[in-house]
């Protein structure tokens, strides 16, 4: 598997019940560094070709084009950002910025990056899920999300989106707390 050796990523493996996700939520809420969650149902990866990155209205999103161009680099993968649907321009304008990082680190070293925009069916609020509902459309390999920053009474009586997401997911799930102060991996 790819990412055993990777000491800038996390490993973490659960069964895919409600409870085991939201454990490994928790107890991986704080890392510094992004951290794949794996279930039983997901499909072993031998090699990134396709990451999906589904990108919301949060200002958040933007930490997520990091690791992306980080893990396209290293792998040659493909980055599909998912730009959710929604009224207003902030969707498309964390997908700009993404893709303007994006263009600065092909251009400064050398290492041509490929992406694809892909409009979202779905608003901000269910653009995660909508990533894992068409994994199979884009040919996944990897979903790249960001972990919540804080819960929300639906997260607490609903659970998270990531955790939804991991449940559902056939590929593995890596995930980024957007914290700035937790931040550490950089291009």
């Amino acid at each position: 598997m790819i990412w055993e050796n990777n000491e800038d990523i996390i490993l973490k493996t659960c069964d895919s019940s409600a409870r085991a996700v939201q454990h490994v939520l928790d107890e991986c809420r704080e890392l510094r560094t992004p951290y794949v969650v794996i279930t039983p149902a997901m499909r072993e990866v031998t090699a990134l070709r396709r990451i999906v990155v589904p990108v919301s209205r949060l200002e958040e999103e933007i930490y997520k084009a990091e690791i992306c161009t980080y893990l396209a680099r290293k792998t040659g993968a493909h980055i599909i950002l998912l730009q959710a649907n929604d009224y207003g321009s902030r969707a498309r304008i964390n997908v700009g910025k993404m893709v303007t990082h994006i263009k600065a680190v092909s251009e400064k070293t050398g290492i041509p990056i490929s992406y694809e925009i892909i409009q979202a069916k779905k608003d901000s609020s269910k653009v995660n899920r909508e990533a894992a509902e068409r994994q199979r459309d884009f040919v996944a390999d990897l979903i790249l999300l960001t972990a919540s920053r804080e819960y929300g009474l639906d997260d607490l009586l609903f659970g998270p989106q990531e955790r939804h997401v991991i449940q559902r997911a056939l590929v593995p799930v890596m995930l980024v707390n957007p914290r700035e102060d937790l931040f550490s991996l950089c291009d």
